[in-house]
């Protein structure tokens, strides 16, 4: 699947047209993490932020030195890493490949200066940043209390 496919159906960049997405995909980068692999670390500094094409990652939660809970995953067309265009840039977890998974990566810096430079496109951006962090803080709501939709 080629880059723009994979935007067109991602959390980040659905809501873009077809001539943004062939801006926007310049800018990432094709990778491929192997099972098993820490992405990043929580307390880290974020630089980029990804779109998973294929694979699975857990999204870690470390609450001490011997102490971790994964906490959430992201799949096929799902982003993670959000904290490389938000200030003040810090990873608030830690991201392990579960299997191997191909992601379009993209410097955190350059997809916030190119949101600057084309404010409509950034603001769409903007907000799907915002409901991804929206959607990850109610999923984990619901794991903590230990209740779900059904209940």
């Amino acid at each position: 699947m080629n880059k723009i496919e994979v935007l067109k159906r991602s959390d980040l960049f659905r809501e873009l047209d077809d001539e943004h997405l062939a801006l926007v995909a310049k800018l990432g980068t094709h990778q491929v993490i192997d099972a098993g692999t820490t992405v990043y670390r929580q307390g880290s500094m974020a630089e980029q932020i990804y779109v998973i094409e294929h694979g699975v990652v857990g999204i870690i939660l470390e609450v001490g030195p011997l102490a971790q809970r994964q906490v959430q995953a992201a799949c096929n067309f799902e982003s993670f890493g959000w904290s490389a265009v938000i200030p003040p840039y810090t990873r608030t977890a830690t991201v392990r490949a579960l299997e191997q998974t191909k992601v379009i990566v993209f410097n955190g810096r350059e997809l916030t200066a190119f949101c600057t430079t084309h404010s409509e496109v950034g603001f769409k951006i903007t907000q799907a940043v915002a409901r991804v962090i929206a959607e990850r803080l109610r999923q984990s709501y619901i794991q903590l209390l230990g209740v779900t939709d059904e209940d």
